[in-house]
C-alpha cells in the first residue's frame, strides 16, 4: 500500500480491504496459545479462542504501514537494511526478498558480532572471495585431496553463513526481523548500536524490544512471506525514486543556462 497521501478515499478503502484479505488469509492474526503470551503484547491481541490469542488485524496494518513509510524513506536514502530470519518457516522469505529489493539478509545462522564487530565479518567476507578465487584457479588441482576437502569444507560453511552479506559494505541503518525472541541476539546487538529494528512479532515476544512492532503470526510461511513481501516492495519503491531523483539530477546539470 505503501504512501497513501494523494489517493482517493474510495481507493484506499479498497486497498486496505484487499489487504485485510490476505493477511487473514495468510493466518496472519493467529498468535501462540495463551499461556505463552507475554503480557506487553496485550495491545495488540483482539480475543482468545481455543486457548489461541487472535491478534488484532488492524495493529498489524497499523505497524505494516509505519514500517513500509519508514523503510521506504531508508532505501530513498539509499541506506541499508538487513533482512534476518533464522528459523525454517523465515529462511526461504527472507533470502528471496532481501534480493528481490537489493538489500543484505542473514538467514542461515546469526553470527556473534555481525554488528558490534563489523571489521571481523568484512574480513571474513574478504576470505570467502579468496577461497571463490582459490576454487576457480588452475592452481586448486595442485592441493592434497585432503587440502581440497578442507577448504571446501570452510568454503561451503563460509558461504551459507556470509553469503547474503556480501553487498553489506557498511553498517545497515536498520534491520528487518522475524522473531524477535528468536533472533534475540540480532535484537540486542542493533539495540547496541542504535539500529533500528522492524519486526514481525508474534504474541509470545516482547514488543519493548523492537522500534516498529508488526504483530503478527511469525510461525506460518504464508503469514511470513506476504509480510516480507511487502517490506520488500517498500524498499524497492524507495530505492526507484532515489534512482529518479538522481537521474533528475543529472539531467538537470545537462540543460545549458540560457544567455540573459
Amino acid at each position: 500500500m505503501g504512501d497513501l497521501a494523494g489517493v482517493p478515499q474510495r481507493r484506499v478503502k479498497t486497498l486496505a480491504t484487499v489487504l485485510v484479505k490476505e493477511l487473514i488469509e495468510s493466518g496472519v492474526h493467529f498468535g501462540h496459545r495463551s499461556s505463552r503470551w507475554n503480557p506487553k503484547m496485550r495491545p495488540y491481541i483482539y480475543a482468545r479462542r481455543n486457548l489461541i490469542h487472535i491478534i488484532d488485524v488492524r495493529e498489524t496494518i497499523r505497524g505494516l504501514l509505519r514500517a513500509r513509510k519508514y523503510l521506504q524513506g531508508v532505501a530513498g536514502h539509499n541506506g541499508l537494511a538487513l533482512f534476518v530470519g533464522t528459523k525454517r518457516q523465515a529462511a526461504d522469505s527472507i533470502e528471496n526478498h532481501a534480493t528481490r529489493c537489493g538489500m543484505p539478509f542473514v538467514s542461515e545462522r546469526w553470527l556473534g558480532g555481525t554488528l558490534t564487530n563489523f571489521r571481523t565479518i568484512r574480513s571474513r567476507l574478504a576470505r570467502l572471495e579468496e577461497l571463490e578465487a582459490l576454487r576457480e584457479g588452475e592452481g586448486f588441482a595442485n592441493y592434497s585431496k585432503k587440502m581440497q576437502s578442507a577448504l571446501n569444507r570452510e568454503y561451503r560453511k563460509m558461504y551459507r553463513n556470509l553469503n547474503g552479506m556480501r553487498s553489506m559494505n557498511r553498517l545497515p541503518e536498520c534491520m528487518i526481523i522475524v522473531d524477535p525472541k528468536k533472533e534475540k541476539n540480532a535484537v540486542r546487538e542493533a539495540r547496541k548500536l542504535g539500529v533500528v529494528t522492524v519486526a514481525l512479532i508474534d504474541t509470545d515476544s516482547d514488543p519493548d524490544l523492537v522500534d516498529l512492532p508488526i504483530p503478527g503470526n511469525d510461525d506460518s510461511i504464508r503469514s511470513i512471506d506476504l509480510i516480507m513481501s511487502l517490506l520488500a516492495d517498500a524498499i524497492a519503491a524507495g530505492r526507484g525514486s532515489a534512482v529518479e531523483a538522481e537521474a533528475g539530477k543529472d539531467v538537470g546539470a545537462e540543460v545549458p543556462v540560457a544567455a540573459g
